[in-house]
């Protein structure tokens, strides 16, 4: 079962973002608090949204965190997944691909043309679920990113 998150489920959230941090070899970088969610998936301007797969036993067992991207080129909004993780235990259980198409139907109902997301490289399981499901890697882009001390620079600059 796919729903969208409720307040309840952040801690487990917040875990399993844990976990996928620790599957991508980057424990350290995972710095967000449960409060922090908790504020940006239901505080009073919310700008990201969640969903959550559940067990036939009411267990979260994997989860989606997404939020509008805009193309200028198609005039319309879309989804940015910006992550998506099912536990080891479960996976191959249509989890993930349920969490998926709860996006791209959220998608087709609302008008927005494009769900996109990043994936590792070295990530080869992902990589062929998300080919298998019609999915095609952007090869002519290249994501960047600029975080701490690179980030507060270039904002003093301005």
């Amino acid at each position: 079962m796919i729903r969208s998150a409720e307040v309840a489920d952040v801690p487990v959230i917040h875990a399993m973002i844990r976990e996928l941090a620790e599957y991508e070899k980057v424990p350290h970088e995972a710095r967000a608090t449960e409060e922090q969610l908790r504020e940006a998936l239901f505080g009073a301007r919310p700008a990201v949204f969640a969903h959550v797969a559940e067990t036939e036993e009411g267990e979260v067992v994997g989860f989606a965190v997404w939020f509008l991207s805009f193309s200028t080129w198609r005039g319309v909004h879309g989804i940015y997944l910006e992550d998506l993780y099912v536990r080891p235990g479960v996976r191959g259980g249509g989890y993930g691909k349920a969490l998926l198409a709860e996006l791209a139907r959220t998608c087709v109902e609302r008008g927005y043309e494009r769900l996109e997301w990043s994936v590792l490289k070295w990530n080869a399981p992902t990589i062929a679920f998300y080919e298998a499901l019609g999915a095609r890697p952007q090869e002519e882009w290249s994501v960047y990113r600029l975080t701490d001390g690179p980030l507060a620079e270039l904002g003093r600059w301005a």
